[in-house]
């Protein structure tokens, strides 16, 4: 059974200010578009959305615009060198996708404008001076959303009511997620279960987290996503089924490769928005002045499937606000 998707979307009043306009390239040359992207080609299924949404806007690759793409690969020590490579190409604008993909560009550049798809945390990790008014040559998207971390709690103790034990596991590495899993944790206190970290930063701690995990046997596990998660996607939601964790994931993406479920906002819509922002700066805006927005819809995914596979009996009332099921 599958129902109707509910898109993230997002408020759309940022508005250009009077400040300097992106020069416009010089005749014969079309604009260039550098994106700093932190994992692989083949994992970045949104990009299409973002290709999507520029064509919707009326550029066509190859004739009115140019975008160079580079990859870090899923290695986010790359980033810094990448970002500096588009630099030197001389690209008119930079977008990119998460914490370390940002702090790069923001590293290498402070005259090119920079937008980013997404950022779990742009203002305590200072890519932004603030959401409404950033500052500097970088805006965009961020995950954050008020009391999120709370509502996957309620929706797992939904269907866990006697939730008694919690755990996150996330990128230790990853600046960004550093507050998502403080977040978790104040949840999880918040309704009395105890609390484990289980954050990992490559392949050796994610396989210690995976030992730490079995060992433990927390009645509930938050995934959260990112680079490093996404790219070990498949062996986090093998793991978590061979445990016979209930998982909550922060995308439907893990949902569909076989995880329980996940809520939260969909990474196409905020692709699509990222490129109505790549317009607007094109079009004269100024980064300084274009709102950082924050979701304001999201989307619970379930896949029933694997909620058998578990012994688990999803309750009516919760299939009942799901967007979307997966038998």
């Amino acid at each position: 059974m599958r129902r109707r998707y509910v898109l993230a979307a997002f408020c759309t009043a940022a508005i250009a200010s009077p400040g300097k306009l992106l020069a416009k390239p010089p005749p014969g040359r079309m604009h260039k578009i550098g994106w700093l992207v932190p994992g692989t080609e083949s994992s970045q299924a949104n990009l299409e959305e973002y290709r999507n949404g520029m064509h919707d806007l009326g550029y066509i690759e190859g004739s009115t615009i140019e975008t160079l793409y580079m990859y870090a690969g899923g290695k986010p020590e790359r980033l810094p060198e990448l970002a500096d490579k588009l630099v030197a190409e001389r690209v008119d604008l930079i977008v990119t996708v998460g914490t370390p993909g940002c702090l790069a560009a923001k590293q290498a550049t402070t005259t090119i404008p920079i937008v980013f798809a997404s950022s779990s945390d742009p203002v305590s990790t200072k890519v932004v001076a603030s959401l409404a008014r950033p500052g500097g040559n970088i805006t965009g998207l961020s995950l954050m959303a008020s009391d999120i971390s709370a509502k996957r709690i309620e929706l797992l103790q939904a269907l866990l009511p006697e939730l008694r034990s919690f755990a996150v596991l996330w990128d230790s590495s990853n600046p960004g997620m550093a507050l998502r899993a403080h977040e978790a944790e104040l949840a999880a206190k918040q309704v009395g279960a105890e609390f484990f970290d289980a954050g990992a930063h490559d392949l050796e701690s994610l396989d210690a987290s995976f030992v730490a995990l079995s060992d433990r046997q927390p009645l509930a596990l938050l995934v959260t996503v990112e680079t490093f998660t996404n790219y070990h996607r498949n062996r986090i939601v093998e793991f978590a089924t061979q445990a016979r964790i209930p998982v909550v994931f922060e995308d439907r993406s893990f949902v569909v490769a076989g995880g329980l479920m996940s809520y939260g906002p969909r990474g196409s819509a905020m692709y699509r928005q990222a490129a109505v922002y790549v317009d607007k700066i094109l079009n004269g805006a100024n980064p300084a002045d274009l709102p950082v927005q924050q979701p304001t819809k999201f989307e619970l995914v379930i896949n029933l499937k694997t909620a058998k596979a578990l012994g688990l009996a999803v309750p009516q009332s919760l299939l009942a606000r799901a967007d979307e099921v997966i038998e």
